[in-house]
């Protein structure tokens, strides 16, 4: 998985992207950073900004984050040092054409969700292969548990027609524990989530059960979504109002 990881990181569009969202990042920000590939490969990209003398603070989205940041010599402030942030940078598992995402295949939903909250705007950085034409369309949407209610959120799932798994660690023996200490359902709809819509309702449903503490649904909530393709083009989409 980690090699995996880091040859994604350094594909051409990922590279191409994360540098394109610098421009939004001015001096003196406070700016949210993500998880994932394609945030890796702009924290790295900030990083060398800060040593040729732009002054920033960051807030990480995952303790993943927060160990390359410090790395690459972002300085870190905790998200209650500051009340709002001029930016998140984040990238996403799908992105739909009217920009409603999945996030947290990578576990750091809940933050990710707690610190784009706390942002002015958020920017999204994908690869080509990440957009999809319905939300659910790659595969499994995450939803992050309380431990206790891992059964009773399992067969509450069910009753809604969704398929769900419990996510496993990299070992296969015991189940993936978040950096909140809490662990990830998957769920795979049996029928396509074709619209905004259903995706919406899907939401309010997952998150009416109790034990649920966030699911991987993010609907509406980002501004723009940079799409670096293998040439090293870069695509700007935006979420249109209403």
């Amino acid at each position: 998985m980690n090699n995996s990881h880091a040859r994604n990181t350094n594909e051409p569009g990922v590279l191409a992207a994360a540098a394109a969202a610098l421009e939004f990042v001015s001096d003196g920000a406070c700016v949210g950073l993500g998880s994932g590939r394609a945030s890796s490969a702009f924290i790295r990209a900030l990083g060398e900004r800060c040593r040729d003398g732009l002054r920033v603070h960051g807030v990480a989205t995952s303790a993943a984050s927060a160990t390359l940041a410090t790395s690459v010599g972002i300085p870190l402030i905790g998200i209650e040092d500051r009340m709002l942030l001029e930016l998140t940078v984040d990238g996403a598992d799908e992105v739909a054409p009217n920009l409603d995402m999945v996030k947290g295949w990578g576990g750091a939903l809940v933050r990710e969700r707690i610190v784009a909250t706390a942002s002015k705007r958020q920017v999204i950085l994908v690869g080509a292969d990440k957009l999809v034409t319905t939300i659910g369309e790659r595969g499994r949407i995450p939803v992050e548990v309380i431990p206790m209610a891992q059964w009773p959120v399992t067969h509450a799932l069910l009753a809604l027609g969704l398929a769900p798994t419990l996510r496993m660690d990299s070992t296969g023996a015991n189940p993936y524990v978040t950096d909140n200490g809490n662990v990830i359902i998957d769920f795979a709809p049996r029928e396509p989530i074709v619209d905004g819509k259903i995706a919406r309702a899907v939401e309010r449903a997952v998150l009416d059960i109790v034990g649920v503490v966030d699911t991987g649904l993010f609907l509406g909530t980002a501004d723009r979504v940079l799409v670096g393709h293998s040439d090293g083009r870069v695509e700007t989409l935006l979420r249109i109002a209403g």
